[in-house]
């Protein structure tokens, strides 16, 4: 079956670490640009770090750079995103998603649509507490 499926989320206090993992099955994730998204009330889900898949060049929204860092491990065809530093305001539910487009991480996370991606995994909550 082909699918990502997103792991490691859970309640953690304010200035706490998660990672969360997003794993492949079915295809090659090494091939595919890969974000995460958390949702917006009223609005499409919004990306908040990419990686390309063609050079893995990175990109973060203003709001997490320097506290997330997305990487990934081919040989386990997952990406990660390390979040530290957690804020109350991080609390969301998380998705991954992934696309063979070869856009830049910027484009990925900002201008793809979410029907442009080929897969999105079921996501996983978050909860900071403070």
């Amino acid at each position: 079956e082909v699918q990502l499926v997103e792991s490691g989320g859970g309640l953690v206090q304010a200035g706490g670490s998660l990672r969360l993992s997003c794993a492949a099955s079915g295809f090659s994730l090494a091939d595919y640009g890969v974000g995460w998204f958390r949702q917006v009330p009223g609005r499409d889900r919004e990306g908040i770090t990419c990686i390309s898949g063609n050079d893995n060049s990175t990109w973060y929204k203003d709001s997490v750079k320097g506290r997330f860092t997305i990487s990934r491990d081919n040989a386990k065809n997952t990406v990660y995103l390390q979040m530290n530093s957690l804020k109350p305001e991080d609390t969301n539910v998380y998705f991954c998603a992934a696309t063979r487009t070869g856009w830049g991480p910027i484009r990925l996370c900002v201008y793809l649509r979410e029907d442009e991606y080929d897969y999105w995994g079921q996501g996983t909550p978050v909860a900071v507490s403070s």
